[in-house]
């Protein structure tokens, strides 16, 4: 089979190598497509490189079907479609407190131990979540960001008839929107990039540049002065920071969505002028890919329209390189068996 490597260096290498037999409590997936994450192209960047061993399979947003099933495993069986949630939280501890999906020895799968960037891939069986035999597995590719915007607003507490205001319209941000706007909630995005703009307008969504409106002026007259009941800060810039106390309104509360690697300067004084609340959130729980799959697969949402390009395996060095020459696009595929 073909694999895929990451090198270190912005390399990654094609190798053929033996398709593996899946352990007790393993199954084969033969993977059909594996998503791109920013996650991912930090880790091209080497931005990753004490975390990552190299070299090393790389990928965690995939769909594909069950190619083989190890002992031990019931309740699948060759052939279903599923998605895998990679994490493997099996390590916990008291002081996690039940909150396994962000337990301190999380491994994430794709990123602290091999990934689904390959044609077949083991998994432990815990990690799998079934699919509908009709559903689309390129959509299904989808159903692992879905979650962390599924994660994101539920959560947040977004109910319908609040208006959620989105910092950054990139993919996340996006997924976050359509989530939001599912509850029956007023979204309002904003982001820098105009092709993401358009597209995010194309998509049905109240979207502008905080480079050419005063946001907060937009918002307050969107909203008769309320302001937002949420924001999702999804840019991770200090533009985002500065601002999302700014359009939250009396008892708004933020969904810390972005990842910032250092500190921060926020203006807490506003957290406590209108009692605000600062949620964290990472990841996902098993209700959020159920969530996921449920909207994947009633498909009523424009989710094929976040697939900005599908590329075979063998591209994956081309691929990553013109994802920094053209940073605009969305979600880009691998086709794993090509």
């Amino acid at each position: 089979m073909k694999a895929t490597r990451y090198e270190g260096n912005k390399t990654f290498s094609v190798i053929e190598t033996e398709i593996e037999n899946p352990k007790k409590g393993e199954v084969r997936i033969k993977v059909a497509y594996s998503g791109v994450c920013g996650t991912d192209v930090h880790i091209y960047h080497g931005m990753m490189d004490k975390r990552v061993a190299m070299p090393q399979t790389i990928g965690h947003e995939m769909s594909g079907t069950i190619d083989a099933v190890g002992a031990g495993v019931t309740g699948y069986a060759v052939g279903d479609k599923v998605v895998v949630r990679p994490l493997d939280d099996t390590k916990v501890k008291p002081s996690d407190k039940g909150f396994n999906h962000i337990c301190e020895e999380l491994n994430f799968i794709g990123i602290d131990s091999p990934g689904s960037m390959q044609q077949y891939w083991n998994v432990p069986a815990f990690t799998l979540h079934k699919l509908k035999e009709n559903t689309d597995l390129k959509l299904a590719a989808l159903i692992e960001p879905l979650s962390v915007a599924t994660h994101d607003v539920r959560l947040s507490g977004l109910v319908a008839g609040e208006t959620a205001v989105v910092l950054g319209g990139g993919p996340i941000g996006l997924l976050v929107a359509m989530v939001a706007k599912e509850v029956g909630a007023k979204v309002i995005i904003s982001e820098v990039n105009p092709i993401r703009i358009a597209k995010a307008k194309e998509l049905g969504f109240d979207a502008v540049s905080p480079i050419d409106v005063d946001l907060v002026e937009y918002v307050h007259g969107k909203t008769e002065g309320r302001k937002a009941d949420v924001v999702f800060e999804v840019a991770g810039v200090q533009p985002a920071l500065d601002v999302m106390t700014e359009v939250a309104g009396i008892r708004g509360r933020i969904l810390m969505v972005a990842i910032h690697g250092e500190k921060k300067p926020i203006d807490l004084f506003k957290f406590f002028w209108k009692e605000l609340k600062l949620i964290g959130a990472r990841v996902y729980e098993k209700e959020d890919y159920e969530k996921s799959i449920a909207l994947i697969t009633a498909n009523e949402l424009p989710f094929e329209d976040m697939i900005t390009d599908v590329q075979p395996l063998s591209n994956i060095q081309q691929v990553f390189e013109n994802i920094d020459k053209n940073p605009d696009g969305l979600k880009v595929l691998m086709d794993c068996q090509l």
